[in-house]
């Protein structure tokens, strides 16, 4: 046999690639880490235009509401375009004045009220939700969504029809029930019988939402849950504590957060019915507002009412806040 030998030729010198000089691969690294600092920069700078809109539609007006509480803005200086900073004196007139600490009372009041029927109405109307059979429940969803759907000037002077002191059909039922006492019996006679009249329209308008909410929380719990508690024998209540409440405590907090915003701003339904009246015992912190800042033209001393609204408002979302971080669905 003759062996065959076989050697490896080295490919000249010429074939090989030179090797990049430093500055062009420095230079390719620093495109890298151009382009990777773009890459990170980029969902900001895309939402840079929305961010700066809603500053501008939201900052603002809130900014130019602060500036206003510092000065003293009647129709005067509005005309004349005089500017009059007057520092903390539309804050002390505002807080030396006792209708101003009434009205923040009666506000609270009724707003605490209002948010703990409705919500515990909604509540109860998605836990009922969930055991109904379909055709009930389409129905009873359906009579919700044409209630939201309502405008409210429309619902409220449809309330004000309700409870005509001659012609309301509340009164005129009562009468027929045997209740001889509420012929021509006036609910607007008082502030008190007027809020209650108002809060019982805004429960109403409340409820849909509400009840959708919750009931998509109640939808999203296991029914495993509900069977193992049957099987351990558990009552309505106990199934309700050990089960439903765990699972939509965050988002009854969320809810009822949310509805004590809204409340606490209601506006339109108080000055329709009354104007915050029979002698301003329905007036609360929106309507007292209204009436310094557009009826009395005293701009600068309603932008302080504002102030010290988005200050109780503040506190309010602060403790919301809290509590939703101390809950086991909020800890981040």
């Amino acid at each position: 046999m003759t062996a065959v030998k076989t050697t490896e030729t080295a490919a000249p010198a010429g074939d090989i690639p030179p090797a990049l000089p430093p500055a062009v691969t420095g230079g390719a690294r620093k495109r890298r880490r151009r382009g990777s600092s773009f890459d990170r920069m980029l969902p900001y700078l895309l939402l840079a235009p929305a961010l700066i809109a809603i500053l501008w539609l939201i900052g603002w007006p809130v900014v130019s509401v602060f500036v206003t509480s510092f000065r003293q803005l009647n129709l005067g200086e509005l005309v004349r375009g005089e500017i009059v900073w007057t520092g903390f004196d539309n804050y002390v007139t505002v807080l030396q004045d006792e209708r101003f600490w009434d009205v923040s009372v009666r506000t609270l009041v009724f707003t605490v009220s209002v948010v703990v029927a409705s919500v515990g109405m909604g509540l109860g109307i998605a836990l009922l939700m969930r055991v109904l059979t379909p055709w009930v429940r389409v129905a009873l969803q359906v009579a919700m969504l044409c209630a939201w759907a309502m405008p409210i000037l429309a619902s409220t002077t449809v309330y004000q029809w309700m409870f005509d002191q001659n012609y309301g059909i509340l009164n005129k039922t009562l009468v027929q029930l045997g209740f001889d006492s509420f012929a021509g019996y006036s609910w607007f006679s008082s502030g008190t019988s007027t809020l209650s009249v108002v809060g019982l329209l805004i429960i109403w308008q409340a409820i849909p939402f509400l009840a959708f909410s919750l009931y998509a929380g109640l939808v999203g719990i296991p029914r495993d849950l509900y069977e193992a508690a049957g099987i351990d024998g558990a009552t309505g209540w106990q199934t309700f504590r050990a089960v439903t409440w765990p699972e939509i405590r965050t988002l009854l907090m969320m809810v009822t957060f949310l509805s004590t915003l809204w409340d606490f701003k209601v506006f339109a339904q108080i000055w329709v019915f009354r104007e915050g009246g029979p002698s301003g015992e329905s007036t609360t912190l929106p309507v007292l507002q209204y009436l310094e800042g557009i009826a009395k033209s005293h701009f600068g001393v309603a932008a302080a009412i504002s102030v010290l609204m988005m200050v109780i408002l503040g506190l309010i979302t602060f403790q919301y806040l809290r509590k939703l971080l101390q809950t086991e669905e909020g800890k981040i």
